[in-house]
């Protein structure tokens, strides 16, 4: 399928911008550093696996926790350090310490010459269910429109979220391109949403390696360049 009229485009940003991944060890790693310096109490009972664990058990004691990450994390940390003696200020601390971290990503080299080419034809914006802060990044000047899942109050693929970014944007969804990297959230999603949407599959999958073969994104790229042939 082609992608016609379109006028804007919104980007996912966890694995269709940046790896994830190595982000979120890094900071983590980082985040339990601090935390032997400055709970050591607590980092002696809580490894980062068992706080892992914790922060799962934790979602479904509190809806917003569904869509936001960052309330998550510091309530875990504020229960813990609640619970070991330790001033519950310091989640805020170890928040920032955290956030610090988990915005030093490193992008996918077609990125910038991406998104430099596309902002001379479009209108650019991003849709998040992570909360990277785009300013720390050095992204958000690209963006016209970003909308995060922490802060709107829910999360793809929720059709809200994505009217939000139409209502922003002050366009129609069938004048919208969404891209990211996830089947489901940002694909289907969008589509059910009204948008145009385009799979990113950096892993080049076979065919039989594509997880929900029921969704047909617009288009299927495996790098950002390939988006300005689409457009």
């Amino acid at each position: 399928m082609s992608i016609k009229g379109a006028k804007a485009v919104l980007f996912d940003l966890d694995e269709t911008l940046w790896p994830v991944g190595p982000v979120l060890q890094h900071a983590e790693s980082t985040l339990f550093q601090w935390m032997s310096v400055n709970t050591p109490e607590v980092a002696r009972n809580y490894s980062i696996e068992r706080m892992r664990g914790h922060r799962k058990a934790m979602i479904s004691t509190n809806p917003r926790f569904q869509y936001d990450l960052w309330a998550l994390r510091h309530a875990m940390l504020t229960k813990l350090f609640e619970e070991h003696g330790e001033d519950v200020a310091k989640a805020d601390l170890a928040m920032a310490v955290f956030a610090d971290a988990r915005n030093k990503v490193e992008l996918f080299p077609d990125v910038l010459p991406a998104l430099d080419s596309l902002r001379d034809r479009v209108v650019l914006g991003s849709v998040s269910n992570g909360f990277a802060d785009l300013k720390a990044i050095g992204l958000a000047p690209y963006f016209k429109v970003s909308i995060a899942a922490h802060t709107f109050g829910c999360a793809k693929p929720d059709p809200r979220i994505f009217a939000a970014a139409c209502e922003a944007l002050q366009l129609p969804p069938e004048e919208i391109v969404f891209v990211g990297d996830d089947l489901l959230l940002d694909v289907e999603g969008a589509q059910r949403a009204g948008m145009q949407a385009v799979w990113v599959d950096r892993k080049h999958l076979q065919p039989h390696e594509v997880p929900h073969s029921h969704v047909r994104p617009h288009a299927v790229i495996n790098e950002l360049n390939a988006l300005l042939e689409w457009l």
